[in-house]
């Protein structure tokens, strides 16, 4: 019997899981919250600026494997053979020249443009257009496999912003790394930007890495797009690995700390949602799809099928970016969840203000009061809305609320409400929210389609998906497709732990540690008929405000 350990580093925590390669069985788990994050340091949504310090991803992850694996029997722990991560992406952070993200030095310990920028850091919005207005004069095309549009979410544009934006910072800056390229190298002793092992997938979907053009654009490119940044600075990489790939094993630091042997090797990391597209079993023709704050919505294509093909307005097409040997297509949502949260934050603000004027209540009533409410507030919404009839002349709503990924990257597009009257109430508007959110899918799930990718149906994975049957339903009604649920509660982790099998050499093939490890389904939600025509009304008016 084999163990396998699984890292999911999302956008609030790190979540472990220790699988079993045979059975699938999850042997133990736990999750650490990234603590700065948590008290809302380095971060203005004011100005959309989202940064989480290194020491945050390294403390909550030793933290999380030491839980978990004290929950695990001895012989369990003894069984533990590999370990592979998935992380949020594009998740970037400038390095000093021995690969040591910035935010570690003393000096910049508070500094946030020393930090990782988050993947929804939206401060690189003029940089994005600058570089994809060069692209449109390059003799290459840069932007052929990403969507045909270059986003202020990704590498190269929070990397010229983060040089441009802080001259301390861009002094002592020599690369770049992404957060699942850092971790997993770092686990294996290799800091040195030359001799790390890089994501096939970050690279390729993030960073315009292709073989068409020989790996990352060239330095030509580089120089006329930021002509004060010259040298190793921008291309610290030419060739990528897939995740079934392993880079090294444990240093002796990390065994320790961990509780593990030297002998554990690590896997090349990934992007989070195509991590977790593999624990939910995707197949050729299945779009996962996984649902929390944003989406990011996977295809795998077999190779003679996509042929010389390429889905415009998408994150981007790759070879082995998912499923090696299959060429991967991403597309998004920045804002799913967001936008559920955004709606209850606006109804429960007035109160948390104005609770502290009641002075005839004691402070832990107070605090009692805003925690029930918060609690509550999107439970209640959703049992009101459910009760509302599906009518084509009620509220409508744009779900971009955080730019829009997909299709068609535009990070300066905004959100609306429209067909308010005096009798429109909360739980009115949070079904066209709800309704919304899932246009913004039906949308990219049209666009794989108009350009030959089979969807037949969809693979629902993430906090949502497992947790909320009325926005499943809504989307199974609105796609016209039946959405399946995977029983996977951690879904990215779970995938994780699939590429660790298979990078240890427990298992030969991820579809052979799908079949083995995979945790099957806990529901379908099929599209119930009466509802189509209606949506498919609401949905033409939503296209009506897409620019």
């Amino acid at each position: 019997m084999k163990g396998v350990i699984g890292a999911d580093f999302g956008s609030d925590s790190c979540r472990v899981v220790l699988v079993d390669t045979h059975s699938g069985e999850i042997q133990a788990t736990a999750t650490r919250f990234y603590p700065r994050w948590m008290d809302g340091k380095y971060c203005d949504s004011e100005i959309n600026q989202y940064r989480q310090h290194p020491a945050d991803y390294l403390d909550a992850f030793e933290e999380a494997v030491v839980e978990m694996l004290q929950a695990a029997t001895p012989s369990q722990r003894a069984a533990v053979v590999g370990i592979a991560f998935a992380t949020t992406s594009s998740t970037v952070c400038l390095t000093n020249v021995d690969g040591t993200p910035l935010a570690l030095l003393p000096e910049f310990g508070e500094n946030p443009n020393a930090m990782f920028a988050l993947w929804k850091d939206h401060t690189a919005v003029q940089e994005a257009d600058e570089i994809n207005d060069l692209v449109r004069q390059w003799p290459v095309d840069y932007n052929k496999y990403s969507g045909g549009r270059y986003s202020s979410e990704w590498v190269w544009s929070k990397v010229l912003h983060l040089l441009r934006k802080d001259e301390s910072v861009r002094k002592r800056a020599f690369s770049w790394v992404e957060h699942c390229d850092w971790v997993p190298n770092l686990l294996c002793g290799i800091s040195n930007p030359n001799e790390r092992r890089y994501s096939r997938c970050a690279g390729g979907h993030k960073a315009m890495w292709h073989k068409e053009w020989g790996g990352l654009p060239s330095e030509e490119f580089m120089r006329k797009l930021a002509p004060d940044f010259s040298g190793f600075l921008f291309r610290p990489y030419q060739e990528t690995y897939t995740s079934d790939t392993p880079i090294g094993t444990l240093t002796e630091e990390w065994a320790l700390r961990l509780g593990l042997s030297t002998d554990v090797k690590v896997a090349v990391g990934a992007v989070d949602c195509h991590v977790g597209a593999v624990g939910a079993q995707i197949k050729p023709g299945v779009m996962v799809s996984v649902v929390g704050t944003s989406t990011c919505d996977i295809l795998v294509a077999e190779k003679d099928q996509v042929d010389a093909s390429v889905v415009p307005g998408i994150c981007g097409q790759v070879d082995g970016s998912v499923v090696p040997g299959l060429i991967g297509f991403e597309a998004g949502q920045p804002a799913f969840g967001d936008l559920y949260a955004w709606f209850k934050d606006l109804l429960i603000g007035p109160f948390e203000q104005l609770l502290p004027q009641a002075d005839w209540l004691d402070q832990p009533l107070r605090e009692r009061l805003v925690k029930e409410m918060s609690e509550q507030m999107i439970p209640w919404l959703t049992a009101e809305a459910e009760k509302l009839p599906v009518d084509a002349h009620t509220v409508l709503a744009t779900d971009w609320i955080n730019g829009r990924r997909s299709p068609d990257a535009d990070e300066s597009v905004k959100a609306s409400v429209t067909g308010l009257h005096l009798g429109s109430n909360a739980p009115a508007i949070f079904k066209a929210l709800v309704e919304a959110s899932t246009y913004g899918l039906k949308a990219i799930v049209e666009r794989y389609v108009e350009n030959g990718m089979a969807v037949n149906e969809v693979i629902g994975a993430g906090g949502i998906a497992q947790k909320s049957a009325f926005v499943m339903q809504t989307m199974a009604d609105v796609l016209g497709l039946p959405v399946k649920i995977t029983k996977a509660k951690e879904s990215c982790a779970l995938g994780a732990a699939m590429f660790a099998a298979v990078a240890s050499g427990v298992h030969v093939s991820i579809d052979e540690a799908q079949e083995t490890m995979g945790q099957g389904f806990s529901k379908t939600y099929y599209p119930r008929k009466e509802y189509a025509a209606i949506h498919q009304i609401r949905y033409q008016e939503y296209l009506k405000y897409k620019k």
